[in-house]
Formats: structure tokens, C-alpha cells, sequence
């Protein structure tokens, strides 16, 4: 079945990637495993945290990034509990094994001086929960089992969020699909649909562009440094 199986990267925006880089690898023992100029992104620069050898924490930096101001309650939530603008990032949850790593891991941050609360149990998981850099609201979980909807999906919360018996059997159990060799035109640009920002023009282009222009034009494989 064609369907994601796990986090590639997650992007986040600073402004201060040094210091990004430096709090995530000492503070949480995450490698740096690239930094470079982000391809198609003139000014910026992206660099990768390893989890494992295909996931990892991504960091964007731009030129205009530093003076953008965060807002709690809009760009940041500032705890696990708090709100923040549809869209961005509430808070990010790392994952560890088992509950005497997750205590290993608040001895480290703790060690480094960084406050952190927990563990709390959340029945599937235990959590603890600390800030980063740039107000980032960060949580380590560690889960003795795969969640059981059975037990975690809560009907009150189901009808509360408009969600239909049909739909709730559909999300739970998506159709599958294996693809069809790449065959599926480009839909035309709907405005119902979510989409990317760019410039409209520039937007238009890219969408009407061939798959295979696209991938030959914009490309970039060569890694930055050459051995």
C-alpha cells in the first residue's frame, strides 16, 4: 500500500541556526549530519539533525527570518497546552525506546541547564516537555505499545469535531492505493484546494511544468563538499 511510513524531516524556521544546531546536539545528542545552501532558495541556508538514518530535524535560515518577530498565540504557543495559528507548528515531539532512556534524556537537558517537567503519563505514552531555542515548545515521549483506537478514539470528541460514522470508518481505515506509475496528470489549479505561496505567476509555471522538466531543471545532487 502507497501510504507515509514514518517522518522524513521536519522544517523549522529560525533565525539563528548556530544556535539551533548547537542546542539540539548538545543539549538533546543529536548529530549534524548536513548544512548547506538550500537548493532553489536564494540566502538560505538548511541544515539536518539526524534521528535515524531517514528521519530528521530540519533548520531553515533566510536573511529576512531574523527580523521576524514571533507572537505567542500566533507563530508559537509557548507550552504543549497553548494555542497557536492554524497551521504552524504547535510542538514537536521526539520519540525514545523506553521509560529509563526518556529519564536518561531529562537527566541530559537538565544537565545542560534547561528546565523540563514530567514525566507525565498519558495512558499510551509518558512525556516530558522543555523549550528550545526561539520559544520552540518541545516534548520526549516514550509509547509501550502501538495506540489502540479502539480505546484512544473518544466518541464525544468525534461528534464534537463533525465527524460522521462513515467518515470516522474511512479515516481509520484508509482506502488503499498502489499507485499508477506515475500516469496521473497535474489536476488543474483549484482554489479549494490548499496550495503552496509563491507568486501567482510564478506558482501558474511551476505548476504547468512537465514532471520530468521539472525534476531535470531543478534538481541539485551534488553534495557541497566533494571527496
Amino acid at each position: 500500500m502507497s501510504r507515509p511510513n514514518g517522518l522524513h524531516n521536519l522544517a523549522i524556521s529560525t533565525g539563528d541556526i548556530r544556535r539551533q544546531i548547537a542546542f539540539f546536539s548538545d543539549v538533546l545528542g543529536m548529530e549534524l549530519v548536513a548544512l548547506y545552501w538550500m537548493h532553489g532558495v536564494k540566502g538560505a541556508w538548511h541544515g539536518f539533525l539526524r534521528l535515524n538514518d531517514r528521519s530528521s530535524i530540519a533548520f531553515v535560515q533566510t536573511p529576512q527570518m531574523a527580523s521576524i518577530a514571533p507572537q505567542f498565540g500566533v507563530s508559537h504557543a509557548g507550552n504543549a497546552g497553548a494555542p497557536s495559528a492554524p497551521g504552524t507548528m504547535q510542538h514537536l515531539a521526539l520519540n525514545v525506546d523506553d521509560d529509563a532512556q526518556l529519564i536518561a534524556m531529562r537527566d541530559r537537558i537538565r544537565s545542560r541547564g534547561v528546565n523540563v517537567i514530567g514525566p507525565i503519563d498519558h495512558g499510551f505514552c509518558k512525556s516530558i516537555y522543555f523549550a528550545g531555542p526561539e520559544h520552540l515548545t518541545l516534548e520526549i515521549s516514550t509509547s509501550r505499545a502501538a495506540i489502540d483506537p479502539d480505546a484512544w478514539i473518544d466518541p464525544e470528541v468525534v461528534a464534537l469535531a463533525g465527524i460522521s460514522a462513515e467518515e470516522l470508518a474511512r479515516f481509520r481505515a484508509p482506502a488503499p492505493t498502489t499507485g499508477q506509475g506515475g500516469t496521473v496528470p497535474q489536476p488543474p489549479i483549484d482554489p479549494a484546494q490548499p496550495h503552496m505561496r509563491y507568486p501567482d505567476a510564478a506558482y501558474r509555471k511551476l505548476i504547468e511544468m512537465p514532471d520530468d522538466v521539472m525534476t531535470a531543471t531543478r534538481s541539485e545532487t551534488t553534495p557541497p563538499v566533494q571527496r
